[in-house]
């Protein structure tokens, strides 16, 4: 079997020109990036008029396992589909982090014969949209320290910094670290720390904001810190917004690429869904949905964080909704839950995909209660059987859910031709339904995600959170909505708890204000904003020859 990046490399690639013009695009409206890939200025977007026949498809997934299930795969296979049905699809999605490329998790191009392309270009430097969010997240970071440095005019309490440096890599070693050591020339010694950019929330804000304008509003509302009397330090009080946007300039623009078999692509910001919002650009999804009549998007792990993030935060902040959800699952990713070994899965077991879909249910249950129709797209495997099959559709049909198992990663469009009949049959408008109100109390609000959507009995704040919480609140920030940091593995914040956890608390250990982004931020569990490298990382199988072949890129 070929790997993927073998597969992208006998594809045929189309100009992106070509592409462009497919959605009506002429050669004055975008920036080409070579020949396969260009950013279209939000001026084209915005000038643009509205779709009205325009619908929305978000694909989300079960809880994530080490037998994988290809969310982002089947979006691409899915929208290949459609166009093979005579669609005017596009597709919007997230960009690759470095950190899982070299890490573990791989990229973020699909699979198999159900990718975007150039694959190698996307999952590496792409369009520097990615190094621009760095370094504008640092240039803040450097603008506090130069201020304390320089004597601190505004009274920065340097134990009580909140803004953290960041860079696109995993790095568990700076997770802590103390900077200005030895003091004097060489600044001010305090304690400091990283995230992953993907965390960073100059990430959170280019996938929020609709335009330069806004970026700015977004950039200067940043809480950096906190004064000696207590009163919270913005990036405007430190003069770092035109600076910080100026490096923004071209990264509001959405990238466009193609798929395997030339569907186009929006492929921008990329945000991850456990830490941070885990969706694309309101600008990309915005592009899509004005050149496209179907725009296929995703939102990152599975439909307890992704998703309900994307209709709770996303959705709510761009207007948009919706016409359909398809939830991803596999046949092994069922028996996964079941508590069947890895080494197993491929043997056939019936009452473990039975066992196992519980895990499945609380999804399909969770997108049920926000009123968008269903469909269940089984990613299949070769050791997949009728009769494991056959109980997955069944289950999803007490569930009021629609199912298709797709073959897509080894037959690209043609393999999700089911599928996109049952979409299209299921698609339908539907009114925003929230999982609660912003005038609600964030404890209100993280107890209505944790009961309705984790599953969770009860949730415990810790005294640490419930008083950053009072802060927040008695500061003017009670009404934003809630981001939750929470394992991706399990319902619960426990990331051994697989299947379908109940009766268990969702704990509640820190929240930390991102007041750009617009929302607050609510750690549970042991998530860390900075992940760490596995034993055998990916990196240690990636080369490149003195032609300039890459190998081992997946």
């Amino acid at each position: 079997m070929l790997s993927d990046i073998e597969i992208a490399k006998q594809a045929k690639l189309r100009p992106i020109t070509e592409i462009a013009k497919n959605l009506g695009l002429g050669e004055e409206d975008f920036e080409q990036y070579g020949r396969y890939k260009a950013k279209v200025p939000l001026d084209v977007i915005k000038k643009a008029p509205s779709n009205p026949n325009a619908r929305m498809i978000l694909v989300t997934a079960m809880n994530p396992t080490p037998a994988g299930e290809g969310k982002t795969t089947v979006s691409i296979g899915l929208a290949q589909a459609l166009a093979l049905k005579g669609e005017n699809v596009c597709l919007a999605l997230r960009e690759p982090s470095l950190g899982p490329v070299f890490g573990v998790k791989g990229g973020a191009c699909g699979g198999g014969y159900s990718q975007v392309l150039p694959m190698e270009d996307i999952n590496l430097h792409f369009t520097g949209d990615l190094h621009a969010i760095t370094a504008a997240n640092n240039l803040l970071a450097a603008m506090i320290d130069n201020h304390l440095f320089q004597g601190n005019e505004l009274g920065i309490d340097p134990e009580r910094i909140l803004w953290k440096r960041c860079m696109d890599m995993n790095d568990r070693c700076l997770r802590q670290i103390t900077v200005g050591v030895g003091g004097g020339s060489k600044g001010v010694t305090r304690a400091d720390s990283f995230n992953i950019t993907a965390a960073s929330e100059i990430m959170a804000i280019v996938c929020l904001a609709k335009d330069m304008s806004d970026l700015k509003e977004k950039l200067g509302n940043i809480a950096v810190a906190y004064s000696r009397d207590g009163k919270l330090v913005k990036a405007a009080d430190l003069g770092a917004v035109g600076a910080m946007a100026t490096l923004l300039k071209d990264t509001l623009s959405p990238n466009l690429v193609q798929t395997i078999e030339g569907v186009p692509a929006f492929v921008h910001g990329g945000p991850f869904a456990n830490i941070s919002h885990g969706c694309n650009t309101i600008n990309a999804t915005e592009a899509s949905m004005k050149f496209a009549d179907i725009t296929v998007t995703e939102a990152g792990f599975g439909a307890d964080l992704g998703a309900e993030k994307f209709l709770d935060i996303k959705c709510r902040k761009a207007g948009i909704w919706p016409s359909a959800c398809v939830i991803v699952t596999t046949v092994r990713s069922l028996k996964y839950n079941a508590g069947i070994a890895k080494a197993d899965l491929n043997n056939p077991d019936p009452a473990a995909v039975k066992t196992g879909f519980a895990n499945l249910a609380k999804h399909i249950e969770n997108i049920n209660s926000f009123g968008i129709p269903t469909i269940v797209a089984s990613n299949r495997f070769l050791t997949d059987t009728e009769e494991e099959l056959k109980i997955v559709e069944d289950e999803c049909a007490k569930l009021g859910a629609a199912f298709a198992p797709a073959t897509i990663f080894m037959d690209g469009g043609k393999g999700g031709l089911d599928l996109a009949d049952k979409v299209l049959s299921m698609m339908k408008p539907t009114t925003p339904k929230f999982t609660y109100e912003l005038e609600d109390s964030f404890e209100t609000k993280i107890t209505k995600v944790a009961t309705k959507i984790y599953g969770a009995k009860d949730v415990n704040i810790l005294p640490e959170a419930q008083a950053k919480i009072d802060e927040f609140t008695a500061a003017g920030y009670g009404n934003l909505p809630v981001c939750i940091a929470k394992t991706q593995y399990s319902l619960s914040d426990d990331p051994k708890a697989l299947g379908r956890p109940e009766g268990f608390t969702l704990t509640v250990r820190d929240v930390y204000l991102s007041s750009g982004a617009g929302y607050l931020v609510v750690l549970t569990g042991t998530i860390v904003t900075m992940p760490g490298l596995p034993p055998h990382p990916a990196a240690m199988d990636i080369d490149i020859d003195t032609n300039g072949s890459i190998t081992g890129l997946f």
